[in-house]
């Protein structure tokens, strides 16, 4: 029975394909993520191969550098821990859409499957920005306070899912890993199938409460199952 069981999970070590492990020994992979009008950014730094992430009035995130389908590696796995959350951190009002951490997942917009609302809406964004903007995104988030709902519309735009994976002050100080099936919450957070390119990124904010805060990441996972 012992030895059915081993190879059992053997198996499924096997089967299981992993895309991204990173522990952070350095940020080679990793591109900055800015955003047009925001001048005052968070920093990124690796330490004793832990991200560390620093957020004072600003608001910036570092990007994986490669694409891939959601389809083959619905699945993200991470460690973190905050210092603190925001006093005035509210994820339902824009005033209080800042948070001490998050793993930002962004959905590539296709405009060959785009309908003729949604083309002139992203084509203008386009003109604007100089790129599309993402299609849709699922934002796994340090809430700053406990919240009714696990999932949040993002009260800037409903394209943008909330997912509270940890909350408040009794949670700060303290590592906490955590397994997503991004594919899942997804079709939970929208009703639908999503696209299938995707973009992972990590970010730290505070631009709208103007306070201040200090995490870290110990590695990040993207994997098959």
């Amino acid at each position: 029975m012992r030895l059915l069981t081993f190879m059992f999970i053997i198996a499924i070590s096997l089967n299981s394909q992993t895309l991204l492990k990173e522990d952070f020994n350095n940020l080679d992979d990793w591109s900055p993520l800015l955003f047009e009008k925001i001048d005052r950014h968070s920093t990124y730094d690796v330490q004793d191969s832990m991200l560390v992430a620093k957020s004072d009035a600003s608001a910036s995130g570092i990007k994986f550098d490669k694409t891939y389908n959601i389809y083959e590696y619905p699945i993200v796995s991470f460690k973190w821990k905050v210092s603190n959350i925001y006093k005035n951190g509210d994820a339902t009002s824009k005033e209080g859409d800042d948070y001490p951490i998050r793993i930002y997942i962004m959905f590539k917009y296709n405009p060959q499957k785009a309908g003729f609302f949604q083309a002139i809406k992203y084509d203008l964004a386009k003109q604007i920005y100089g790129q599309y903007p993402p299609h849709s995104t699922v934002n796994y988030i340090f809430s700053n306070k406990e919240q009714k709902e696990r999932i949040i519309t993002s009260p800037y735009t409903n394209v943008a899912k909330m997912i509270v994976v940890n909350s408040g002050a009794k949670d700060t100080n303290k590592w906490f890993t955590h397994t997503m099936n991004i594919l899942e919450d997804y079709k939970k957070a929208f009703g639908e199938l999503p696209p299938k390119e995707v973009t992972i990124a990590i970010m730290s904010d505070s631009d709208n409460t103007k306070e201040s805060s200090e995490a870290f990441v110990d590695f990040i996972e993207v994997k098959s199952e």
